[in-house]
């Protein structure tokens, strides 16, 4: 697998938009706020070049009010998938407020998403607050590996240790308890 290497942001995942839909109903009348991560369009199924968005982060430590939201810095992962953010307006206004745009340079898109937070009620932004379309599209997003060590590979250092026997298949049949 070649590594992935983001490129222009060619749409958005309906999982992805669906879950910040939710998020931004259960805030209300707060604001919600995440953060958005994409995948290699071909690695999702789609003919072209460029980024789908993919993934909501929700951001430990995020404080929000009816007003704002605001971001542990402290907290965002260094995350070479990262592709902008995500927030609710819960007074409906889909336009980037002055806070707004002076936070939409750290990503390449920015969605607002309006009360009642249905279907047509968000828009997309490029970095300069300008709005642009974003379609949503039905992708199965790639299995992502948090670790890169399997049961196998566990086996293996236990057996080297002499901990699980060379007979032995796995580490529920050697009695660990986890």
């Amino acid at each position: 697998m070649r590594p992935f290497r983001p490129g222009e942001v060619v749409a958005i995942a309906e999982s992805a938009l669906e879950f910040a839909m939710e998020a931004s109903r259960d805030s209300h009348p707060d604001e919600y706020m995440g953060l958005l991560r994409g995948d290699d369009a071909r690695q999702v199924g789609l003919d072209r070049d460029g980024t789908v968005l993919t993934d909501v982060l929700v951001i430990p430590g995020t404080e929000t009010n009816s007003v704002s939201a605001t971001v542990k810095t402290s907290m965002v992962p260094n995350d070479t998938r990262a592709a902008g953010s995500i927030h609710s307006h819960p007074n409906g206004v889909l336009r980037p407020s002055a806070a707004d745009r002076a936070a939409f340079g750290r990503g390449r898109v920015h969605i607002i998403m309006g009360a009642p937070y249905e279907r047509g009620d968000w828009q997309a932004f490029d970095r300069e607050g300008d709005p642009i379309e974003l379609p949503v599209v039905e992708v199965d997003a790639p299995e992502e590996q948090f670790f890169d060590f399997d049961q196998h590979d566990i086996d293996e250092e236990l057996r080297e240790e002499g901990r699980l026997s060379e007979t032995t298949d796995d580490a529920e049949d050697s009695g660990w308890l986890w």
